[in-house]
């Protein structure tokens, strides 16, 4: 049994200027929350298949996960996994769907968080961190809208 969230939030920059922004790993460091860094496996443009590694300071203290972009539809969706047995947290898969829409200078984003393959006391604690994961990717994209809108103007 997999843990489900959805968050969606609305933008007043282009649906082109989104999808670059939720891609640009380097412009992170101006808006995501906790971020100690972020190091690329890859180079070159991000497409399918292309990995980082993001450490961020959560509750104290830090922790890395490894990211892979899964699926790209350029301007309308992103999928990224996140293979928590390479990182921090030992275990589970985590699934971040980002669909985006709008027309003109609106858009919006619609993302679906799936955590799956957590196991015995995580699979029981993994159903009351919902609502945190839900909340920190909420927040996230609180961040990057601020980041876009004022810089947009």
């Amino acid at each position: 049994m997999s843990i489900r969230f959805e968050v969606e939030r609305d933008f007043r920059v282009s649906k082109e200027q989104l999808y670059e922004a939720l891609l640009d790993l380097e412009a992170a460091e101006h808006w995501m929350q906790g971020l100690v860094g972020i190091k690329r496996q890859d180079t070159g443009p991000m497409q399918e298949g292309s990995t980082w590694i993001e450490t961020r300071k959560m509750y104290g203290s830090k922790a890395s996960e490894h990211f892979e972009v899964v699926e790209l539809m350029p301007n309308e969706k992103i999928v990224i996994r996140v293979d928590g047995s390479k990182g921090t947290t030992g275990k589970g898969e985590y699934l971040f769907t980002y669909r985006l829409g709008g027309t003109g200078d609106k858009s919006n984003v619609h993302l679906h968080g799936e955590i799956g393959g957590l196991t015995g006391l995580t699979k029981l604690f993994g159903k009351m961190m919902a609502g945190p994961f839900k909340k920190a990717t909420a927040k996230d994209l609180d961040a990057l809208k601020d980041y876009l809108e004022s810089n947009n103007g």
